[in-house]
């Protein structure tokens, strides 16, 4: 089964002509209100690719957006998360310019309230299942950190999105599965051990980092431009992209890692699952929203082959 701890939130997304700069004022082009978060964004693409049931350590608000949340679980038949009293559930406030590209700005709510004790009450139901298990960093560092030692104790595959980059700590890494960054987080991440940097030529960054950190597979996620990834036996190799008319990148990346849960889990091919993802998550980028853009299983292998 695939499992995901993190987190989950309601996206409030303002469509604009372009990024608002400081000191403006623009008028929004639309409003809407999508489900999103990392977590969940990862957890229905798992769910809805796969079309089987899914386990989410996550924790929401006892309002009305977690209500709203917790019914779309439902219908996807996501279990293991958590309302919490007294609490704002989790929301992102995102724009999105006219090209498609977004900038966000997260407030944490319920998110800071997925800690030790109920990582563990997770484990204790459900962790005899999992065995693959997905993360991110909208949830605290010390729960993230947490769930990864559980994670490795317990020999379950990780899936690690370090997103948001900031707080990420490279001794973490040492034995996880396999580190999806996006381009700009892989930058942050060399910045941070001092790694040269050079996107025309990632190569050698890529292989002196996975030497550093000790991840086993590296997955540098690199939107229109595809995704280049280097393997447990340092294997470099790209996955070129597809062809889209962009709408709006919000939630690509975590569709991305649900997607590749969902392929690896049924093939254990790498290469495959990773351009099943990236089939998935370029679909995605023609739609409006994050969990509301998920393909279906048939649209990316209709695609993908």
């Amino acid at each position: 089964m695939i499992a995901v701890i993190g987190s989950s939130n309601m996206d409030i997304v303002f469509n604009v002509e372009h990024f608002t700069l400081p000191g403006e004022t623009q008028k929004a082009l639309s409003l809407d209100f999508y489900f999103g978060g990392k977590g969940a964004n990862q957890a229905v693409a798992a769910a809805k690719l796969s079309e089987k049931p899914v386990y989410f350590c996550s924790c929401l608000g006892d309002d009305e957006y977690g209500n709203q949340i917790s019914q779309n679980f439902k219908k996807y038949k996501i279990e293991g998360y958590y309302v919490q009293k007294n609490e704002k559930t989790g929301r992102a406030y995102i724009e999105v310019d006219k090209n498609g590209e977004n900038r966000i700005i997260i407030f944490s709510g319920a998110n800071d309230n997925v800690d030790k004790e109920k990582i563990d009450k997770f484990f204790d139901q459900y962790g005899d299942e999992i065995d693959i298990c997905l993360l991110q960093n909208e949830i605290p560092m010390q729960s993230v950190e947490y769930a990864i030692s559980k994670l490795k104790e317990k020999r379950i595959t990780i899936i690690y999105d370090p997103a948001p980059v900031g707080n990420t700590k490279i001794e973490s890494l040492n034995g996880i599965d396999f580190l999806t960054p996006n381009i700009k987080e892989f930058m942050f991440l060399c910045e941070k051990e001092k790694i040269d940097f050079d996107e025309n030529n990632l190569d050698k960054s890529m292989l002196e980092f996975k030497r550093i950190s000790k991840v086993k597979n590296l997955i540098v996620k690199m939107g229109d431009k595809g995704v280049i990834y280097i393997d447990e036996d340092e294997n470099l190799a790209k996955i070129e992209p597809l062809k889209i008319k962009a709408v709006d990148s919000t939630g690509a990346g975590d569709i991305f890692n649900g997607a590749f849960a969902v392929a690896f889990s049924e093939t254990k091919d790498l290469k495959k699952s990773l351009n099943f993802a990236n089939t998935a998550a370029a679909i995605s980028v023609e739609r409006k929203g994050a969990q509301s853009s998920i393909p279906k299983k048939e649209e990316v292998l209709k695609r993908f082959l």
